[in-house]
């Protein structure tokens, strides 16, 4: 966990309280770095301290230094007292809490302390028309001094005021195309004044024009052209020119705007950045204030030229982004220097805290909006401008709200100072903590902070740095004066020739820094021409090594290692890497008794081997009664048996690896004890069974062995022949080779088979199967016998049988009765019906074609009913109405008369025709006799002068209307 130190502590209470700590008891050091904390830290700010336990003490010789130490990290400290260590077995360089642990008087330690405090912290106030200092920044200024690895966390406020000062420089291309731009412009300038002072009191407005460099290929080059670029009257062509300075007479700017000329051009892109680079570089010219927001409106309908395109027209000298305006106002230097670059617009930018809003047509609204995305860290809009500039002041309106209520701190810390600064806040959703520099949608009145931490990367030979924190686009900044804590302070308390450096070079805090010719700690040894470093090599067995194994002290290139506090115990060797007490030991005995310690490693007496000499080299004691070693089932290491693992996993054991609990001979082998002891069957006879090595133990289960890595089980399974029964028993080793056999008192024999059961089963499996097949073919013969069913039912109706009479046969008795005469027809009943259907009788040449089915005819039909049953006795058909010629048209016929049987034979066949044969034809006919009838047949008497019936056979209605009179012969 980091350690926080708070510093609004005068110094000298401070460097008490560092003593104090140091020489304390480290217990104490988090419970005082509290309390300071409460005392102090919460209004300035905080030193954050890097993690304990950094390896001080690996600073290498080159940089043996206090100030080498204390720049390694923010946790070492320096013991400066000269007899500290003089063995050298300690380094200098070390946490406080090791050096004094090591020996180093609480005073003589180096260990400088990180400060942060506020110098300047003015209240917030709000600006007024008179211009008064506005301060919306706090702290103003702030003072750190911070070791190399620490980091300084303090707190920046920023609230928006009320009626901070504005100048707005308006910054307008002049080119031809602008012409009816610049005669909005001058139309609208009181209105964006009057817009502007809404926002703030202290507004001031200026105004500035561009063109072009005058010269080829930016313009034309001849010389009436240059004199007069465009057809009508226009000013010659120029670069930038500043045509009034800012003032809060904003009337003024209005005339100006229509005083001032339009010019032109040869090619699209126009100078602008010229223009820029003045309008921000020209202080005194323009009239920026100090402490104001600074905004430049760059109005244009083209694109820019920037560096390198000046080399068109063979100017090579770059833009220096210096100030070059005339009396008159006019840039100087533009035929003369190049456009300047995006990078040194951006520096400027940055630098005189400008704003810009490009407004610019929409057809350039992506090229500048690529142009601000160039330009991070600065305050900058795009605004996309009507085609006559209609909107301009909208459109500085809103994008100014844009540029004021964003809040981008920046600074000017870079890497070569070796700080870092970096930013978070809450603004961005009001709660948590974000890493940001930017906070939006700040208004006025309101208030943002941001936690800024400053990150001491390292130490540069520069040690003071001023910078400067604060809001893109305005001057106020929070002043941050940093130094950097590379030094030590005893470093200026030099002893020349010092005693203590055997007068050969000069003490400076404890050690000697030896003349050229000596060196060592007291500068005791001549160099010979060699460095300290490479007598210093001489000492390491590698590079990456301690010098002398970290055992000794290197002295003129030659190692002197350190004595032991046993007598016994010697160090040595040429880098001291060697010692007689670092070997390995068997039963608590350096090499086990049997061997000498030299340079770490065992050298063992005669008839010993191993790492410890704990092996001795005879085997003797592992040679089996079979007369080999171990057996032949093991390997005799150190006097004692190891023994193997079959490829079976079978697992040998005992003194001489002769026992194999797990091999499957033993269950065999103790097969016909078990039988004999247990139940009194097997091969073997009561002699035999006394003779077994063991004694079976009954017991109703097996039991379950919780047994160790030496000791060896298995359990064994076999079938007695006397009744196909199965028994089962284990044997167990234990680890000194003792044999326990337990055998299951119960047998498992088979039970006996359900005979009767077996064969109900199959009999009714074999019923079961016939009833399934039966009712099988039950239901395939009933799904065929429907089927042919519904055939023969079909082929029924679909039958058709006609009646005829020999047409040869004439009735003997003919009778003829008036169907008009009315009285009759009352009497007999009869009626006369309209039938509507394609006709039947067709001429003979019409036979063959399809004429049949779309010629309609209208029959007119005498109907006599019996009244007492209902029933037809006679029925005559006319054909009143029929197409003759095929085309559709009805024309009346009178000649033909047909008998009703001749009429119900032609029904049923038209029926068949109709529903089955040619249904669409049919409909046809209908659909057609439907449209056209009912207007042939409206002409149409009937012989019962009461009521006149229409009837269409077939699926088409009835139609029914009342008579027209007439004699029903029509």
């Amino acid at each position: 966990m980091a350690t926080f130190l708070p510093f609004s502590i005068p110094s000298a209470t401070l460097g008490a309280v560092t003593l104090w700590l140091i020489s304390s008891s480290v217990c104490f050091l988090p419970r005082a770095s509290a309390q300071l904390k409460q005392e102090g830290a919460a209004d300035d700010g905080e030193i954050i301290m890097s993690e304990p336990g950094f390896p001080c003490h690996s600073l290498s010789q080159e940089n043996y230094t206090c100030s080498g130490c204390i720049q390694l990290h923010d946790s070492c400290a320096w013991c400066m007292d000269f007899s500290f260590n003089n063995l050298a077995q300690y380094s200098r360089c070390d946490s406080p809490q090791t050096l004094l642990e090591h020996g180093c008087a609480p005073e003589q330690i180096v260990n400088p302390a990180s400060t942060l405090r506020n110098l300047l912290n003015e209240p917030f106030t709000d600006g007024t028309e008179e211009g008064e200092h506005t301060v919306q920044l706090r702290p103003q200024e702030v003072e750190i001094r911070i070791r190399p690895k620490s980091k300084a966390r303090f707190h920046v406020r920023f609230r928006q005021p009320h009626d901070y000062p504005v100048d707005l420089y308006y910054l307008m291309d002049l080119s031809y195309s602008m012409k009816d731009d610049k005669e909005k412009l001058s139309q609208l300038g009181d209105l964006l004044a009057e817009r502007m002072r809404s926002i703030t009191k202290n507004f001031r407005l200026g105004f500035g024009s561009f063109i072009d460099k005058k010269v080829m290929p930016f313009v034309d080059p001849r010389r009436e052209k240059q004199e007069q670029p465009c057809a009508e009257g226009c000013a010659p062509t120029y670069g930038f020119r500043h045509q009034m300075s800012l003032t809060s007479n904003t009337a003024k700017f209005a005339k100006e705007v229509d005083k001032a000329q339009i010019s032109g051009n040869l090619d699209a892109p126009e100078g602008g950045f010229d223009a820029v680079m003045q309008a921000i570089s020209c202080n005194s010219s323009i009239g920026w204030r100090e402490r104001s927001r600074k905004m430049i409106v760059f109005s244009t309908d083209a694109g820019f030229h920037f560096a390198g395109d000046g080399r068109l027209a063979g100017i090579t000298t770059p833009n220096d982004g210096q100030c070059h305006l005339d009396s008159d106002g006019y840039y100087t230097k533009s035929t003369e220097q190049d456009y300047p670059s995006i990078a040194l617009l951006h520096q400027k930018i940055k630098e005189k805290k400008v704003n810009i809003i490009f407004a610019v047509t929409r057809s350039n609204q992506r090229l500048y909006q690529q142009l601000t995305d160039a330009l991070p860290d600065v305050s900058t809009a795009v605004g996309v401008l009507a085609t006559d500039s209609s909107n301009i002041v909208t459109l500085i309106e809103e994008e100014y709200g844009k540029i004021a209520e964003k809040i981008i701190m920046v600074d000017n810390a870079n890497a070569s100072m070796g700080l870092r600064l970096s930013y978070r806040s809450t603004c961005v959703d009001g709660r948590t903590l974000m890493d940001t520099n930017t906070c939006d949608g700040v208004k006025v009145g309101d208030e943002v902070e941001f936690e800024v931490t400053l990150d001491a990367l390292h130490c540069v030979p520069q040690r003071d740095f001023e910078l400067h924190i604060g809001p893109s686009g305005l001057e106020e900044v929070l002043k941050l004066y940093v130094h950097v804590i590379c030094d030590c302070d005893c470093e200026d308390e030099i002893v020349y020739n010092a005693p203590e450096c055997n007068g050969h070079g000069n003490l400076v805090c404890g050690i000697c820094q030896c003349a050229e010719g000596f060196v060592g700690t007291h500068c005791e040894c001549e160099s010979g021409g060699e460095s300290a470093v490479a007598l210093e090599a001489k000492c390491k067995t590698d590079t990456d090594s301690l010098v002398c194994s970290g055992r000794g002290i290197c002295k003129c290139g030659v190692c002197e290692c350190f004595p032991r506090a046993n007598a016994e115990e010697i160090v040595s060797g040429q880098f001291c890497e060697c010692d007689n007490f670092n070997c390995p030991r068997h039963d608590r005995l350096l090499c086990g008794g049997h061997g000498e310690c030299v340079c770490g490693t065992c050298q063992c007496e005669p008839g010993f081997t191993g790492p410890a000499c704990e092996c001795p080299i005879s085997q003797e004691t592992c040679i089996a009664p079979n007369g080999k070693v171990c057996g032949g089932h093991g390997e005799c290491i150190c006097g004692r048996c190891h023994c193997f693992t079959d490829e079976d996993g079978a697992r040998y054991s005992g003194p001489f690896c002769d026992i194999c609990p797990t091999c499957p001979t033993k269950c065999v082998e103790y097969k016909p004890c078990v039988m004999c002891q247990q139940w009194g069957t097997g091969p073997y006879n009561e002699t035999r069974c006394s003779e077994c090595p063991f004694t079976v133990i009954p017991v109703d289960e097996l039991p379950v062995l919780n047994i160790n890595e030496s000791d060896s089980w298995n359990e064994c399974q076999f079938v007695d022949p006397a009744d196909d029964c199965t028994f089962y028993f284990l044997y167990y080793y234990d680890g000194m080779d003792n044999l326990t056999v337990w055998v299951r008192e119960h047998k498992d024999c088979p039970a006996p088979l359900p005979v009767l059961v077996i064969v109900l089963i199959v009999i009714a499996g074999i019923v079961l199967l016939g009833l399934l097949l039966l009712l099988l073919w039950k239901l395939m013969t009933l799904i065929y016998d429907r089927r042919e069913y519904a055939r023969f039912e079909k082929d029924r109706l679909q039958a058709r049988w006609d009646t005829n009479e020999n047409p040869l046969y004439k009735q003997a008795t003919t009778t003829f009765k008036n169907p008009v005469y009315a009285g009759d027809a009352a009497k007999n009943n009869v009626r006369s019906v309209v039938d509507v259907y394609p006709s039947p009788f067709l001429s003979q040449q019409h036979k063959s074609s399809d004429l049949a089915l779309h010629t309609p005819i209208v029959l007119l039909c005498l109907q006599h009913d019996t009244a007492a049953t209902g029933r037809h006795s006679h029925r005559f058909c006319c054909n009143v109405f029929s197409s003759s010629s095929g085309s559709g048209s009805l024309s009346p016929n009178s000649n033909s008369i047909y008998s009703a049987g001749k009429w119900r034979k032609w029904s049923r066949f038209l029926e068949q025709s109709a529903t089955q044969k040619h249904p669409n034809r049919a409909r046809e006919s209908y659909n057609w006799l439907i449209g056209k009838v009912p207007l042939s047949l409206s002409r149409l008497g009937t012989v019962k002068p009461e009521k006149r019936e229409w009837r269409v056979l077939g699926p088409v209605d009835i139609y029914e209307f009342d008579s027209v009179g007439g004699d029903g012969t029509r």
